[in-house]
């Protein structure tokens, strides 16, 4: 079964989107790039321009499942919670659209592309690059939004080799469904 896996990794200031075609085995490149807000901006109209950038994506892609990275808690409590807000306001424009949306830790997806859950930026470009046989390196937020897809792509396919109902990341909506 096919799979149209839309990848983000939210930011405040940055949110990278990434675009993968799974059909067996086999990952194909669809689009990616970074939503960019003027961080002058108030906060609420920099998580509306994400949920609009993101329903806007999903019109133009057709996912067909949404994969995003999970906050991670860092030392600044702002940031923390500015980052949340911009994963609230991509999860929001997929579940608006009905989309199934997964959530993976940053170690999660760093494991499934690089093999080692503490990889830095650059390992993380560099196999996003390999494993989609692109011709240049992606901008790192888009690398990261594209290695949550692959993540979720890898995932996914185990899941299915192990039988339905399978729990893969952690699911907006619950257990995997039979014939998702």
């Amino acid at each position: 079964m096919a799979e149209i896996i839309l990848g983000i990794d939210p930011g405040s200031r940055k949110t990278g989107y990434g675009v993968l075609h799974m059909q067996g085995n086999q990952l194909t490149y669809l689009g990616s790039g970074c939503i960019v807000m003027d961080t002058s901006d108030p906060i609420a109209e920099r998580m509306l321009m994400i949920f609009e950038a993101v329903s806007s994506i999903i019109e133009q892609f057709h996912p067909t499942v949404m994969a995003v990275e999970e906050a991670f808690l860092s030392k600044n409590v702002q940031a923390t919670i500015k980052l949340a807000e911009a994963r609230s306001a991509a999860m929001v424009a997929g579940a608006r659209l009905k989309l199934p949306v997964y959530e993976y830790t940053p170690m999660q997806i760093k494991q499934a592309v690089v093999g080692y859950g503490a990889a830095e930026k650059y390992q993380v470009q560099f196999m996003v690059t390999k494993i989609l046989h692109l011709n240049g390196r992606p901008q790192a937020d888009a690398a990261d939004a594209l290695a949550c897809a692959i993540c979720h792509g890898y995932t996914y396919k185990v899941s299915v080799a192990m039988g339905a109902g399978v729990q893969i990341g952690s699911s907006v909506r619950g257990r995997l469904r039979q014939g998702r």
